[in-house]
């Protein structure tokens, strides 16, 4: 388990990635909701597929690094990688709230792994490991010649991680919401908790709210690049990540370095259509899981499936509890949704699954825990992913459509269909923003996008159609499960570390295998 502060505040973990169908965007033209124009250049944006941009070293010029590697393993946890080291620094970028535009600051924190000369920005999802420690992580798994020439620089979005974290959710409506059992009828308590956390959320961050959105998340990358001393930004996008990048690019086409994206959100989808294509892959990488898990002839056996839904009926009755939460089917099925995002931790999910049938809900609470506490000095991450998801999208799904959605997705996707249709609660209650429609981009050197075959947070065809509407997006397509290729997949990882080294190209449609 990992170590606990403040253990009380144990609640939800995938929950966050719930915000897919709050972010996905209006109910018919999903645009992302952005406001404001602030730090949008004024040179003539470029037209059409552009090459691949040479490689420039920082001068680093606006940052002072500081030693962190102790600070940094803490922050880690128990699964924190072996060797290396990591330097911090942070930055001030402009808060730019709606009703006091181009006024205001916060502070963004950034990381420093490897020694090559040229940065390498990391932006992670908004309800996922903060970008800092996803970079740590990912200098562990790069090959070592990236870590040569570039320089990992790992950023908390702003709002998450130590970026100002926002912690504004009552520790009770966190429970409420992650404890809500998706077999239920009635929605009114999932109700009450979700609003009570959008009035504290108001209250608690007043301006600073409305600003917490991925529009100016990627004014702050813009501030960033000035301060690493580059000309063009070189980035990996994980997940909602590369929606910050490509409203980045949108907003900054001249700026566009060496990018990937390490799965991408569907730009395609209604909030309702995102949520339920998130349903149908979580399905699918739980059915890969089963698979896996009966190769591996883990402690589930050969039908994970008939004992996951044993253990839900099980906690229906007999709830567990853990550190101050309750293991119900709710906490449950969002612990599993977590432990497949991740598929290093599958062997640890089925260990988890069953233990749990045997009374003993830690592994399972130990996967929520990271979204719904202060753990190993991170804030819990359901909040900023909250506020971001629903700062994100003007879109608010009527209650009574949601009860039809949810009776019609328990049927069609016994898993998880139920939790995926209640999700789309998540922003009723928070103030609505004022969509602006996002700059075309028109112009754009390649960008690899690499999709997993059964990601339940970015699914491949979500990956597939955002590569599609990029000017020159280039897909690598691995064939296995769990979110995100890169220091999993070596093929992918591969055509990755040619690309952003070599400025290698591959082939558009390349499969790598499982």
């Amino acid at each position: 388990m990992p170590r606990r502060h403040h253990a009380a505040l144990l609640l939800p973990l995938v929950m966050i990635t719930a915000l897919g169908a709050c972010s996905a965007g209006p109910s018919i033209r999903p645009v992302i909701a952005v406001r404001g124009d602030s730090g949008t250049p004024t040179e003539a944006a470029p037209s059409g597929q552009q090459p691949v941009p040479d490689l420039e070293d920082g001068k680093d010029s606006g940052l002072n690094w500081q030693e962190c590697t102790d600070s940094t393993l803490l922050r880690l946890g128990p699964t924190a990688p072996q060797g290396g080291s990591f330097q911090c620094a942070r930055m001030s970028s402009t808060l730019d709230a709606p009703s006091r535009p181009g006024r205001g600051s916060l502070s963004v924190s950034v990381l420093k792994a490897g020694t090559g000369k040229s940065p390498l920005v990391v932006v992670s999802d908004a309800d996922g490991e903060p970008g800092t420690l996803k970079a740590a992580r990912l200098a562990s798994s790069l090959p070592p010649e990236v870590l040569s020439r570039f320089s990992l620089i790992g950023v908390d979005r702003r709002g998450t991680g130590k970026s100002d974290g926002v912690t504004c959710v009552p520790e009770s409506a966190r429970l409420d919401i992650v404890e809500f059992d998706p077999a239920s009828t009635d929605n009114t308590e999932l109700r009450g908790a979700i609003t009570t956390a959008s009035q504290e959320c108001v209250l608690d961050l007043e301006n600073r709210l409305t600003a917490m959105d991925s529009w100016r998340a990627a004014a702050d990358l813009e501030k960033l690049r000035e301060a690493l001393g580059v000309g063009r930004l070189n980035a990996v996008g994980v997940g909602d990540g590369s929606r910050v990048l490509s409203l980045y690019a949108s907003r900054f086409p001249n700026r566009i370095g060496r990018m990937v994206f390490d799965g991408a959100p569907d730009p395609t989808l209604d909030a309702i259509g995102a949520a339920e294509a998130r349903a149908v892959a979580a399905e699918a990488t739980f059915d890969a899981f089963a698979k896996d898990c009966a190769v591996r002839g883990c402690a589930l056996g050969a039908n994970a499936k008939q004992e996951f839904t044993a253990l839900l009926d099980q906690l229906r009755t007999t709830p567990l509890r853990v550190l101050g939460i309750a293991l119900t089917p709710g906490t449950a099925s969002q612990a599993v949704l977590v432990g497949l995002a991740d598929r290093a931790r599958w062997p640890a999910l089925a260990d988890a699954i069953s233990a749990a049938k045997a009374g003993d809900g830690n592994g399972l609470v130990g996967l929520v825990e990271p979204l719904v506490a202060d753990v190993d000095e991170n804030p819990p991450r359901l909040d900023a992913a909250l506020v971001t998801g629903c700062n994100d999208t003007s879109t608010r799904i009527p209650p009574d459509r949601v009860t039809v959605l949810t009776t019609d997705w328990r049927e069609k996707h016994p898993l998880f269909g139920a939790l995926y249709a209640q999700r789309l609660l998540l922003c009723a209650s928070f103030p609505v923003p004022s969509p602006l429609k996002v700059p075309a981009l028109n112009g754009a050197p390649p960008i690899l996008v690499v999709s997993t075959a059964t990601d339940p947070v970015t699914p491949q065809q979500g990956t597939e159609r955002a590569a599609g509407q990029l000017p020159a997006g280039v897909v690598v397509g691995w064939q296995g499960g769990g979110h995100g290729a890169l220091g999993l997949s070596q093929c992918a990882t591969t055509a990755a570390k040619d690309f952003l080294l070599d400025a290698k190209v591959p082939a558009n449609g390349t499969v790598c295998p499982p």
